[in-house]
């Protein structure tokens, strides 16, 4: 389930999903969705993206439907998902806040760093772990490297049965702050939003479209990159190795 409440200026768009918090076809575009309905909501100043749940925050794309790809544009429709997320964040006129509490996978890290600010509780570590099922973190590429720099990305990918720490992640810059559990977390997520909520959002505008200077091209960019994992997730190496992920 995906779900848009608005408390005191601030949007929270919440999803959950008991097996990891992982993303479906459905999730995705339900994310995407709510993610533009929230920017042009006069009533929304702030928008917080989170996910239910204690530990994980997402576990990336779906296992199951991975497997159940039969054609290389079903594989690339399934894989725009995650595109159309990171772009309706980047286009999104609202400030963006990501809540870490737990674990995020794969895609998961595209989508954390979409966003303006990431907070994380300690328990927020990050693995990119595409390459050991035979696709790459091709899609969500542009928004981690944009944020924590190619070196970084590199390593991430490369090392992809590695989960890195929330502190690891956070002196590369892809989270602001760690807190120590959910509840600080929550606290500090709760005083940023307002915080950010009492700017001038002309300012903030204009902020924006600086923070995200030469990412126009992303639109056609990203789904190029949904392309090439449409086709590798066909792949015997890859068709074999779902099977063993899912012993």
């Amino acid at each position: 389930q995906v779900q848009l409440t608005v408390k005191n200026t601030v949007g929270y768009i919440e999803f959950y999903n008991p097996a990891h918090n992982a993303l479906p076809a459905s999730m995705l575009t339900k994310l995407s969705q709510l993610i533009v309905k929230a920017g042009s909501d006069p009533s929304i100043a702030v928008l917080v993206i989170q996910s239910g749940g204690d530990r994980t925050f997402c576990a990336g794309a779906s296992f199951e439907e991975l497997k159940a790809i039969s054609t290389p544009d079903e594989g690339a429709e399934f894989f725009e998902g995650f595109a159309d997320v990171i772009n309706a964040l980047r286009c999104c006129p609202k400030l963006t806040i990501a809540r870490v509490q737990g674990k995020a996978v794969g895609g998961a890290v595209g989508i954390a760093a979409a966003t303006y600010y990431c907070l994380s509780s300690q328990f927020a570590s990050i693995k990119l772990s595409e390459l050991t099922i035979g696709i790459g973190p091709f899609v969500v590429a542009p928004a981690i490297e944009r944020k924590i720099g190619l070196a970084a990305f590199s390593q991430l990918s490369l090392d992809a049965t590695t989960f890195y720490s929330a502190e690891w992640a956070q002196n590369k810059g892809l989270y602001s702050s760690v807190y120590e559990n959910n509840d600080e977390l929550d606290k500090a997520v709760f005083t940023l939003a307002q915080n950010l909520a009492n700017y001038n959002p002309e300012a903030l505008t204009a902020l924006k479209q600086i923070l995200w200077k030469d990412t126009e091209n992303w639109d056609d960019l990203l789904q190029e990159r949904a392309a090439i994992s449409g086709k590798l997730v066909l792949s015997p190496f890859t068709k074999e190795a779902l099977k063993r992920f899912q012993k």
